[in-house]
């Protein structure tokens, strides 16, 4: 095993009260791809910037490899002092390394590099920032929150990045299938403490069951241990008693064990406020269309949207998502065509602006509207500081100003707010962005089981199979000209619908074209008896290609065999990265020899006709 490039060991931090972090621990070996998960404000960032050196821990040692390179992308990275976004990220470049990987970097998330950084959205401040942590290539590789603000093609494109980058990753993420694909091992910061998985996230809830479930198991013994201690206390003979100090020593040590122990976060626990059913016809679009300038954002679309639904609205940064969605609810007027929206709507809004979050709030007068110390919450009165509890958050928190909450627990406090309003249309602009997993699994819970219609915006490819019933997405992904399509089910289920509309249209041109070969060759041997043959050249091609065909298959499957080894990256990432090459080589040239035999079989099929 590698020796390690950077450990942290009993990392002890507080901010006054309960420590945060407390006796957490973290190693990182070369080529490992660790994610570091746990519920919102369990130290993850703080762990993770302690480990880049930006945090000093109070108590613990932290070692770091004198020759290695740390790079630390943060979620408000700071742009002060730069004219040009190429500026800041060219000055994340140490000594030797390449500049021109600033500009590959740059024009594959959509930058030109000249870009006011002052003036950046939040999706192009997140590029940046990952332009800048990526073009060193360093020895680790600290993420955090890295997909937040992205759309889905950026995010495949930097999960095929980090695929293959030789860096050590230590990843936070909110994103599931992410999380699945570039994760080998995991870390579980809980209640101040750390576990490893050496597997990825897609084991870990699993793991993490076994292990409450075994704790909670370990807990009742220890009570029922406690039980006979203290009836051996009461009941056994007196001299016996005064001489076992040692015993007696033990049964106080357990009951301090016993009383110390810190269970698990709770979960929370809340429905959502639904109001009286709305119309079975919810929104009818017809022909709608709108533009700026020469620029069309939708062109001729239609939809209907009946009480129930669930429908997801995907498409990268500036396709015209929030346009289309303003046009559906009757925010915004379209240029052409009509929108009725249904009798009886009550629509409760999540913004993932968070612009309805005033940062001099305090939490239970933004819960309350500032009317008073109750909120109505399905038809029921409920003291704030309560309903706050469903919601983690603590009875010392109502006075608490929205600013110093987490994102986190923002996202939280805004569920908390949209839940109480009773409402039969639920609009949700990416509502899972800083969600903890236990949080997006009880939002999951509720979009699923939602009496009412939700329609919701999200880049979570696991959150949108998990819940939605269709899926609106632009006809033309690479670039976007204004045309939409609904396609039923989920992410995944549009994907092999995109892929299957592909197969048709491809099959149908080759259709044509053996058409197009089968009249050629009728009209030369018409004019030209005994010319319509198989050259020599096409007749070997023909009967070869089947033989180097079979044999590019078997290449194929023994690389994919030895990259099946789980560990193999850790063990030897210059032959993952040779073995990968030559699997998409061989890859692109058995689709190369496929299309070649079968244009040959159609054309030997038409000439002997």
């Amino acid at each position: 095993m590698a020796p390690p490039i950077l450990k942290l060991d009993d990392i002890v931090l507080s901010f006054g009260g309960t420590p945060l972090l407390n006796g957490a621990n973290l190693q990182v070996e070369p080529g490992d791809r660790i994610c570091l998960v746990g519920r919102n404000g369990s130290g993850k960032s703080t762990l993770m910037k302690i480990a880049a050196g930006l945090v000093e821990a109070q108590s613990g040692e932290v070692f770091r490899h004198p020759s290695s390179t740390i790079r630390y992308l943060e979620q408000a990275p700071d742009f002060a002092g730069f004219a040009t976004v190429q500026a800041y990220a060219e000055a994340g470049l140490g000594p030797g390394d390449d500049p021109y990987r600033v500009t590959y970097l740059l024009s594959h998330l959509g930058l030109t590099g000249q870009e006011d950084p002052q003036s950046l959205s939040g999706g192009e401040a997140r590029r940046a920032a990952l332009a800048r942590v990526l073009a060193p290539e360093p020895d680790i590789l600290m993420l955090d929150e890295p997909t937040n603000h992205l759309d889905l093609p950026t995010i495949e494109w930097l999960e095929g990045e980090l695929q293959k980058t030789r860096s050590a990753l230590v990843l936070i993420s909110h994103d599931r299938r992410f999380l699945e694909k570039i994760s080998t091992a995991t870390v579980w910061l809980d209640r101040g403490t750390s576990r490893r998985l050496d597997r990825g996230f897609a084991h870990f809830e699993e793991w993490r069951d076994k292990v409450l479930e075994e704790e909670e198991v370990a807990q009742h013994k220890l009570g029922r241990a406690i039980e006979r201690e203290e009836h051996w206390l009461r009941y056994g003979v007196t001299a016996r008693r005064k001489r076992n100090m040692r015993r007696l020593g033990q049964l106080q040590q357990m009951r301090a064990d016993y009383r110390g122990h810190k269970g698990p976060q709770g979960t929370i626990s809340a429905t959502v406020s639904e109001g009286r059913d709305s119309g079975k016809l919810v929104i009818e679009a017809e022909k709608i269309t709108k533009s700026y300038g020469e620029r069309a954002i939708v062109q001729p679309f239609s939809l209907r949207v009946h009480r129930g639904d669930c429908i997801g609205l995907i498409g990268p940064n500036g396709a015209g998502k929030t346009t289309l969605l303003k046009m559906l609810t009757g925010q915004l007027d379209p240029d052409d065509g009509t929108i009725k929206l249904g009798t009886n709507l009550e629509i409760a809004v999540l913004d993932q602006k968070r612009e309805d979050l005033n940062p001099d709030d305090s939490l239970a007068h933004y819960l309350t509207d500032g009317r008073g110390e109750n909120l109505l919450v399905n038809g029921e009165q409920k003291h704030v500081t309560g309903y706050m509890k469903d919601f983690l958050f603590q009875p010392e928190q109502a006075r608490t100003p929205i600013r110093n909450l987490s994102g986190g627990e923002r996202a939280r406090l805004m569920l908390a707010r949209i839940m109480a309003k009773p409402s039969n249309l639920l609009i949700l602009d990416e509502p899972t962005n800083d969600l903890d997993i236990e949080t997006l699994d009880l939002l999951q819970e509720i979009v699923s089981g939602y009496s009412g219609t939700v329609i919701l915006v999200s880049h979570d490819r696991d959150f949108l199979d998990r819940t939605v019933t269709s899926t609106i997405a632009p006809a033309n992904p690479d670039a976007p000209d204004g045309r939409w399509i609904e396609y039923a089910g989920g992410y995944s289920d549009m994907l092999a619908q995109r892929k299957g509309a592909e197969d048709e249209r491809k099959r149908a041109e080759k259709a044509e074209k053996a058409k197009a070969t089968d009249a050629a060759p009728s009209q030369k041997t018409a004019g030209n008896p005994g010319k319509g043959k198989l050259s020599f050249k096409q007749k070997f091609a023909l009967e070869n290609l089947p033989k180097e065909m079979e044999k590019a298959e078997k290449e194929i499957a023994a690389r994919e065999a030895k990259m099946a080894d789980p560990m193999l990256f850790t063990k030897d990432a210059a032959t993952f990265h040779r073995l990968a090459g030559e699997l998409e080589a061989l890859r692109a040239d058995l689709s190369r020899m496929e299309e070649e035999w079968l244009e040959l079989e159609m054309l030997r099929e038409a000439l002997e006709g």
